[in-house]
């Protein structure tokens, strides 16, 4: 191997750490002095114009949410706050990977992300098809995407760069699983659920708080492709998921998903079985069952797709009253990483366009300026605050809630591998597929795999083995590699579980 260079930031400086954020314990929220998250983040977000860095190639379309159960209990959020009672909502759907011009039908997570335009401002749910995903830190989310996106020599998808990663990053195998099991090539956006993945809050009118993770459950039914369907619906029709989408509207047919979310109280996170606000982690529904609160629906087509769904701008750090964060590393980052994204794609005023501007209440701030400001720039108004002049003022009642609660912890880069149990979770979802299940999620990985070096199969094998047995073993001998060089792996608890029922 060549001689390594010492990694730096911009500026030359030596970085200690790349993997791990800089946080308030091993659970705590981010620190804003975390100069390598920040700067690696700024850096990504500006790589390309003018489309998204991620999440490029997308359809979308206006609908409602309506509350259907009472979940005042748990939150005073007044979208939530009685039976029957309807939010405007636009909803983007998108592969991640690809540009604009790429295929529907690409094995790749589906992003789904809903703009709720609530009496209290916007509520967004930046989310995607499944209910975990492949990091849980947002510094490596960079070097993540990258493995994705074209090799800067080729200008080719590269497995190997994938599969380097992903084998050195044994986060990453759940949701890799997903990703090449049958779900990774949804049939249309109608036919997939979406996830908040992240754990958010709910805070209730006496301030206690609860830990929740929202499922929108597709009431059309899953549906997905085999790889060869659609590598055969990618040729014939690449854009199959966003005609369907827009004919199923158009026609009447409008979808629908059930509105769920997993309640977690507060106390049960400090000694629960895994990290609740790790990205990688699902939270089992037998311990917390979902409970159904409402109805999406999705019944109108936008008029012009650039206008609303081109330069539409979703960002989890959108939320209302009643609605608070979770220390989850990715979304911390995301808090950042999202708005910072929009003001460089779309401009300063990217929230004063009409598909991201508050809908049910009027936006009252002292931005002013920049690039595209063609709303009255405020007019002959005060531009500060505070002011004698009967400015916008700050209102007690709805003091910040995102963050009410005690923290503590040494400011240090906590290693997120460290005591960390990556392989569990993937083998009780290995074994709940079933055998004809199985065959295409190791086929699909094999194919993916051929081209990758030796000795990078060998180690991606072993995290397969690790989680299951005959995870790995079926891999290795669809890969033609003899299954005796996994075996000397040390089997973690549970991987030689019950063969599948």
């Amino acid at each position: 191997m060549a001689d390594r260079k010492r990694l730096t930031t911009s500026a030359g400086a030596p970085v200690g750490d790349n993997q791990n954020s800089l946080s308030v314990g091993p659970r705590g929220p981010l620190l804003l002095e975390d100069l390598q998250l920040i700067e690696k983040n700024a850096q990504f977000n500006r790589e390309r114009i003018p489309e998204r860095v991620v999440h490029a190639k997308g359809a979308g379309a206006y609908g409602y949410l309506e509350i259907t159960a009472d979940v005042t209990r748990y939150t005073k959020a007044r979208l939530f706050s009685e039976i029957g009672k309807r939010t405007e909502a636009f909803l983007r759907f998108s592969t991640v990977a690809g540009e604009r011009g790429s295929i529907d039908a690409a094995r790749d997570p589906r992003g789904f992300a809903i703009k709720l335009y609530t009496e209290d401002g916007n509520y967004d749910i930046v989310g995607n098809n499944t209910p975990i995903f492949f990091i849980r830190d947002g510094i490596k989310f960079p070097d993540f995407i990258r493995t994705q996106k074209r090799d800067p020599q080729t200008n080719l998808k590269n497995p190997t760069a994938m599969w380097d990663f992903w084998s050195l990053s044994p986060e990453s195998l759940h949701q890799v699983t997903i990703l090449f099991s049958d779900r990774g090539t949804p049939r249309s956006h109608r036919y997939m659920n979406g996830y908040s993945s992240h754990a958010y809050s709910w805070i209730n009118s006496e301030g206690e708080r609860f830990w929740v993770k929202y499922h929108f459950k597709t009431k059309q039914g899953i549906k997905n492709f085999t790889r060869e369907e659609a590598i055969k619906v990618g040729g014939d029709d690449p854009d199959h998921a966003t005609r369907d989408l827009y004919e199923a509207i158009a026609r009447g047919d409008f979808p629908r998903w059930r509105a769920c979310v997993q309640i977690m109280p507060m106390k049960d996170a400090e000694n629960y079985h895994v990290n609740p606000f790790d990205l990688t982690k699902v939270w089992p529904h037998g311990d917390y069952p979902l409970v159904e609160f409402g109805e999406l629906v999705l019944d109108r087509n936008p008029e012009n797709y650039f206008q609303d769904v081109e330069q539409a701008a979703f960002e989890p750090s959108n939320i209302v009253p009643g609605i608070g964060f979770s220390p989850d590393k990715m979304l911390q980052a995301r808090l950042f990483a999202y708005p910072d994204t929009h003001r460089y794609r779309l401009g300063a005023n990217y929230a004063t366009l009409p598909v991201n501007s508050p809908h049910a209440t009027e936006s009252q701030n002292y931005h002013r300026d920049g690039f595209m400001r063609f709303d009255g720039n405020g007019g002959p108004s005060v531009n500060y605050e505070p002011n004698s002049f009967g400015g916008p003022f700050e209102d007690s009642s709805v003091k910040e809630e995102a963050y009410n609660f005690e923290i503590d912890g040494m400011a240090a880069r906590y290693n997120h591998r460290e005591g960390n149990d990556d392989y569990t979770q993937v083998g009780n979802l290995f074994r709940l597929l079933t055998p004809d299940h199985q065959e295409r999620l190791i086929d699909n990985l094999a194919d993916s795999m051929q081209t990758v070096p030796h000795e990078i199969q060998v180690r991606q094998i072993r995290h397969f083995a690790r989680a299951d047995r005959r995870y790995g073993e079926g891999v290795a001998r669809a890969l033609g590699i003899d299954p005796s060089e996994i075996a000397e792996i040390a089997e973690t608890e549970g991987a030689e579980a019950a063969p599948t029922a």
